[in-house]
């Protein structure tokens, strides 16, 4: 290994730790963050996430689930840092797609394309994460139900992920613009 790729392999580990941490931090510390549960809403709770996509499968992997760990420790109810778990998920497929192609996010119409995919897995994980652990067995299920679980978990995760890889693109862009970070192969 090269004196250069040896300094990106510590600079993709160290980015990918920070993320991590992030990931981490932002369910605990963040003062905007909305709970109907089992839905719940915590601005740039996927930023990070977002992030480790433009890196790839396992930084995306790792953060996502690191970012589940950061809803569990934050004491969000057991069914919410499910749902953070299951950002695995989108953020690996995520990350295997963008590899593939990395053009995806640069013209509006492909990146917003993109995002709403990741949304739609990314609320889909999710609708079957509460599905199975609050309704699956229950009998019969309050009235209600099925409206909180597809308007708020499902229609709301989209609209939730979406303008958080917005963002994460946004802030992506930022710092490999100011040099700061390269996210892009310019």
């Amino acid at each position: 290994m090269s004196l250069s790729q040896n300094k990106q392999s510590i600079q993709r580990l160290t980015l990918t730790a920070l993320l991590t941490a992030l990931a981490i931090l932002i369910p605990m510390v963040m003062p905007i963050k909305v709970v109907l549960g089992p839905a719940s809403y915590t601005l740039a709770s996927h930023l990070p996430i977002v992030l480790a996509i433009f890196m790839g499968p396992a930084p995306a992997a790792f953060v996502a689930l690191a970012s589940g760990i950061g809803f569990f420790l934050a004491g969000f109810p057991f069914v919410i840092g499910l749902r953070g778990l299951s950002h695995v998920f989108f953020a690996t497929f995520g990350a295997y797609y963008f590899q593939k192609h990395p053009g995806v996010v640069d013209k509006l119409t492909t990146r917003t394309a993109f995002s709403f995919v990741l949304a739609f897995i990314h609320a889909l994980a999710e609708v079957v994460v509460v599905y199975l652990v609050t309704g699956l067995g229950a009998g019969t299920l309050a009235a209600g139900y099925f409206t909180t679980l597809f308007v708020f978990v499902g229609l709301g995760g989209i609209v939730h992920g979406m303008v958080d890889f917005e963002l994460g693109y946004q802030t992506a862009r930022a710092l490999d613009k100011a040099k700061v970070v390269s996210f892009f192969k310019n």
